[in-house]
């Protein structure tokens, strides 16, 4: 009776410990994201690209002071805030025109690449002008590329933010699914639909085992966005918008809020 009591006083101070040192842990590292630098990379799901108020200085990138990076850095303070994120950039453009400020002080890196690599810009003008099976079609070789080429793409921009940033905790974060399935809805067909959302989690398993394997958190959006997707009633997403067409199919300011900043939140 003696031992027993004993190996659970000693398994109850275990786990205390463990928990302890585990919060500590995990407040060192909020307390580093918080007080060292932030460096937002990334394409237009990071710049803000569909939020609007739109920094005049950043031109075509097109920087959201509505985007998670910027809401991100206002709520928690950063000692320093680069904003490098750009509408349209691809993994080449990041290596290219984005690094600069990473450095051994960098503290968070945040990032979304690898959509435009895989031609998400036609696949989508594909699925909105042409019929189910060139839509599919044009998917298929989207998903060809994720397999065959975008893995090393994502690897150089990775390693290159590693070797600037040793010290940075990284975050890669995901795309959203864009359609709510089985709805009334005008517009594309349910084929169409449920083919765009299977690419999207093609998409992001790809990207998800890339930032696993350099020890980087992956931020998936798709269950912040759950509800909130085209065809839902309450959409976080624009549809094709003939009026501003490089808005389409991109978050609104609530899917910025909404959708990204939690889950960078709960990975910084």
């Amino acid at each position: 009776m003696r031992r027993s009591r004993l190996v659970v006083l000693v398994s109850s101070l275990l786990l205390a410990v463990g928990t302890a040192l585990t919060g500590a842990a995990t407040a060192q590292a909020s307390s580093l994201a918080a007080t060292g630098g932030y460096v937002a990379l990334g394409d237009s799901y990071s710049s803000g690209v569909g939020a609007g108020s739109y920094i005049s200085s950043s031109g075509d990138c097109k920087r959201s002071t509505k985007a998670y990076p910027y809401l991100w850095a206002a709520a928690h303070s950063p000692s320093s805030f680069d904003f490098t994120a750009c509408s349209g950039a691809r993994t080449s453009d990041v290596l290219a025109s984005q690094l600069t400020p990473l450095s051994a002080s960098t503290a968070l890196v945040s990032i979304t690449v690898g959509g435009n690599d895989a031609g998400f810009a036609d696949v989508m003008t594909t699925c909105v002008t042409q019929s189910d099976s060139a839509c599919v079609s044009r998917i298929d070789t989207a998903r060809a590329y994720v397999d065959s080429t975008l893995p090393g793409k994502l690897d150089s921009v990775y390693s290159a933010i590693r070797s600037k940033a040793p010290a940075a905790r990284v975050v890669v974060l995901g795309y959203p699914r864009f359609y709510q399935l089985g709805t009334t809805c005008l517009g594309l067909s349910e084929t169409k639909r449920k083919a765009i959302n299977d690419a999207s989690d093609y998409l992001d398993t790809a990207v998800a085992k890339r930032a696993a394997d350099h020890g980087f958190a992956f931020g998936d959006v798709r269950a912040t966005f759950t509800g909130h997707e085209i065809c839902s009633g309450d959409s976080w997403l624009h549809s094709v918008s003939w009026l501003n067409i490089g808005e389409s199919y991109h978050p609104k300011a609530p899917g910025q809020s909404g959708g990204y900043l939690p889950v960078l939140d709960s990975n910084d």
